[in-house]
């Protein structure tokens, strides 16, 4: 029986997701839309299969076209990051950064981590997260002023502190980072460098940010955001050594069986990034934050940084004296979704924060280019200087939902 028939509520709420996301502006630097066809892999029949164990050496018996498939997402994998080792199995990016943990640290090893204020993430060292109370955590930070990473502060914290991991690669840092600098600091301090880029794989893929490969030890990354894939994530060594100890702590060591499904549609990803066509993409995507970075500027807006060189914009709402909580619930209102962000030196806590995170990846993907973002900064700014008027708000969301009208996804798809 199909869902309606099956279970008529929940058909019903994913029809609803669905005109949700045909009818509002989706600004999360996270979020994306995958092709139908990486959509069609995910709910394959392979979600039927158990397959603990790696190609070959499988505690199944059945998986010899789940071994041909995981197979070819390493290969595209390690063809798309130019890295000699691949995990294709890691669930999600937490997993996979601990992972890494597991396989180079032990518990209780010192390690660096930028502050999750600062653009990091959960498990680059928060107390509450399992990199802060398993491990411990040295953070770093950007510079107070220019807001970007200092790195002579970042070396002269390493050679204090002598953590055996340096983690470079963030959620909320709108500038290009200098791997080659962090590997000089790791070297310097004997350290292992992991890059986390689940942010901006995508743009690494396509070629418009410089790439961690030939310098980390090890890199992770998530498969949707600007890769556009599946949820999910991967982790590379940087070399076959490290490879193996990688292998070895995603299984046995935190997980059992791989869900094949989504390693299929994280292959058909990787297939999609391989093309030509993806290079153009990511150009896209970086010409369309700077211009949306550029239009929220000119209109007073405060920039993070003051500019953006990557996906993402990073805004300072503390001039306009609206937190980041409320800025986000008004725009919601007018179909238009952010994400409320701590910013650098943030007052306010990660609840409430002083600051949002826009994203145009997923705008990007809509066909939207810099004039339609110039056009999105006027509606973002209408709203924050009128927060609480409904009748504007109302306006807006008219305004959007014409916009988005130009550009349809997934008419195909129906629920």
């Amino acid at each position: 029986m199909k869902l309606k028939e099956t279970d008529s509520e929940i058909y019903n709420l994913l029809r609803n997701e669905l005109d949700y996301q045909k009818s509002t502006l989706r600004l999360i630097a996270s979020e994306n839309y995958t092709s139908r066809a990486v959509m069609e892999a995910t709910g394959s029949v392979l979600t039927n299969k158990y397959a603990e164990g790696y190609p070959g050496k499988r505690y199944y018996a059945g998986n010899r076209y789940v071994d041909e498939i995981e197979t070819i997402a390493i290969e595209r994998a390690k063809k798309l990051f130019n890295m000699p080792h691949a995990n294709v199995q890691p669930h999600a990016g937490a997993p996979a950064n601990l992972a890494a943990f597991y396989a180079f640290l032990e518990l209780g090893d010192k390690f660096m981590g930028l502050e999750l204020p600062h653009g990091g993430h959960l498990t680059h060292g928060s107390p509450v997260n399992f990199s802060g109370r398993w491990f411990k955590a040295v953070a770093y930070g950007v510079d107070k002023e220019t807001e970007a990473l200092d790195y002579d502060a970042i070396r002269k914290r390493a050679l204090e502190e002598k953590p055996k991991l340096i983690i470079c690669g963030y959620t909320a840092y709108p500038l290009i980072i200098d791997f080659k600098e962090f590997r000089r600091i790791c070297d310097e301090v004997g350290a292992i460098m992991m890059a986390d880029i689940s942010h901006f794989a995508g743009l690494v893929a396509g070629g418009v940010y410089p790439s961690p490969a030939g310098y980390a030890d090890v890199i992770t990354t998530t498969t949707h955001k600007t890769l556009r894939g599946p949820r999910g994530a991967i982790i590379m060594g940087g070399t076959e050594e490290k490879g193996i100890k990688i292998d070895k702590a995603v299984f046995p060591g935190l997980q059992g069986g791989p869900l094949e499904n989504i390693i299929a549609a994280k292959a058909v990803c990787f297939h999609e990034a391989l093309q030509p066509s993806f290079k153009e993409y990511a150009k896209q995507i970086v010409k369309n934050a700077k211009a949306l970075a550029d239009e929220l500027s000119a209109h007073g807006l405060r920039l993070v940084a003051g500019k953006t060189e990557t996906h993402l914009v990073l805004i300072d709402l503390t001039p306009k004296g609206i937190t980041g909580k409320d800025a986000q619930a008004a725009l919601e209102e007018a179909g238009i979704i952010v994400n409320k962000n701590t910013i650098p030196f943030d007052t306010r806590s990660p609840f409430v924060t002083s600051g949002l995170r826009l994203g145009t990846p997923a705008l990007t993907t809509r066909g939207m280019r810099e004039s339609e973002m110039k056009y999105i900064a006027e509606l973002i700014v209408k709203v924050l200087e009128n927060p609480n008027d409904s009748e504007l708000k109302l306006k807006v969301r008219r305004e959007v939902e014409e916009l988005c009208k130009k550009f349809p996804i997934y008419e195909d798809l129906s629920y």
